[in-house]
């Protein structure tokens, strides 16, 4: 070999030799696992299976039964008082007379004097009712005199008032030592409303029915030339075979006559008309739990309006047929009374007709109301 080409050859190794040592070496791979710790909030779900009553939407609103509202008439003087607490009412003529339960509440304790009745001219009522005056009704004092009923042991008020041409007549409620009762009386009145004078020589008693307290014979009309009185409570829990009683205007009793159960209280009723009905008040305060019935006849035929289905209490008006086989309710539909907006309830002790319709008054609760109650229109 030429000294040429082993000059070549050594510089070939000597590149050679450069060039590998000037490359990096293969990268090595290795496997390596690496545990970390991390915190993860995990909302866990879990199915179950639950069974849900669906009860669809009413598709329309309730059918209720229609009310009536009662139109207040304004009234002025002691009949505003509540305390002149009213609790019967009669027509004399063209005067509506209005009896308290305590005719001398406006008085001073002590005193001998009765009290008063009073009367209101029709006269003044027609002329507020078609809108010709809106002055508040004033009524007229009747001089009131029978003194020893309020006297009487147990003496609890005057409850109903019926006038037979110029002869009135009373019940009175009493607590007896023995329970409670009720005591007829007769008087007359001043043809000019100077004064009602009653003979309290002469009572008939009418024993209690229903024996709870605070109820008596309230209710009371002309039949046949008697008198026809009937208690406050009849409903079946109370009074399962009520009777009215029969009196002939001498207070002789004459006997009596079935009356149909009715459920809450009966406070007045008006006169007999010419085909021997009647209306009356139909009356049931919450606190008042002795009579509370099992149900409620005439809602469980008829139903009840919007303000009944939204209080215990009960308003409402009853027509009923007197015959001398009995009393009992007609096939007329009930006027039932819009109750007040703010939950009182109307405790109203006297009814009459009046018109188209009736006037109620109210005792002191929850204070002194006359009001207008139209009758229902009849459809043809």
């Amino acid at each position: 070999m030429s000294k040429l080409a082993v000059r070549v050859f050594v510089v070939l190794l000597v590149v050679s030799a450069l060039v590998v040592a000037c490359t990096p070496p293969e990268p090595e791979i290795v496997e390596v696992e690496v545990t970390r710790e991390v915190q993860v909030e995990v909302e866990v779900t879990r199915v179950v299976e639950v069974e849900v009553e669906v009860t669809p939407l009413p598709t329309e609103e309730p059918a209720y039964y229609q009310e009536t509202a009662v139109q207040n008439i304004p009234l002025a003087g002691f009949l505003a008082d509540r305390h002149a607490e009213i609790s019967g009412m009669a027509w004399y003529g063209d005067y509506l007379i209005l009896m308290p339960q305590y005719p001398n509440f406006y008085l001073e304790e002590g005193t001998e004097d009765n009290g008063s009745l009073f009367a209101i001219a029709k006269a003044d009522l027609d002329a507020y009712m078609n809108g010709e005056s809106f002055a508040p009704l004033e009524a007229s004092l009747i001089p009131f005199s029978a003194p020893e009923a309020f006297a009487i042991e147990g003496f609890e008020g005057f409850e109903s008032i019926v006038f037979d041409g110029d002869n009135v007549y009373m019940t009175i409620e009493v607590a007896g030592a023995d329970g409670m009762y009720a005591n007829l009386i007769a008087g007359t009145i001043a043809p000019d409303l100077s004064g009602v004078t009653m003979d309290t020589a002469t009572m008939a008693k009418i024993d209690s029915q229903s024996g709870v307290d605070n109820m008596s014979d309230e209710t009371m009309f002309l039949a046949d030339g008697n008198l026809v009185t009937i208690h406050e409570a009849n409903g079946g829990a109370v009074n399962a075979n009520p009777v009215a009683h029969l009196f002939s205007t001498d207070l002789s009793e004459v006997g009596t006559v079935a009356l149909e159960n009715v459920e809450y209280r009966l406070t007045d009723a008006t006169a007999l008309d010419e085909n021997g009905s009647f209306w009356a008040i139909n009356y049931f305060y919450p606190g008042e739990e002795v009579l509370l019935p099992e149900f409620d006849p005439v809602v469980e035929f008829y139903g009840e309006g919007p303000t009944h289905a939204a209080s215990a209490g009960v308003e409402r008006l009853l027509e009923f047929s007197y015959s001398a086989d009995g009393i009992v309710m007609t096939e007329t539909a009930p006027i039932m009374l819009q109750l007040m907006a703010d939950g009182n309830l109307r405790n109203f002790e006297g009814l009459v007709r009046y018109g188209n319709g009736f006037l109620l008054a109210t005792d002191k609760y929850p204070y002194t109301i006359l009001g207008f109650v139209p009758l229902p229109e009849v459809e043809e």
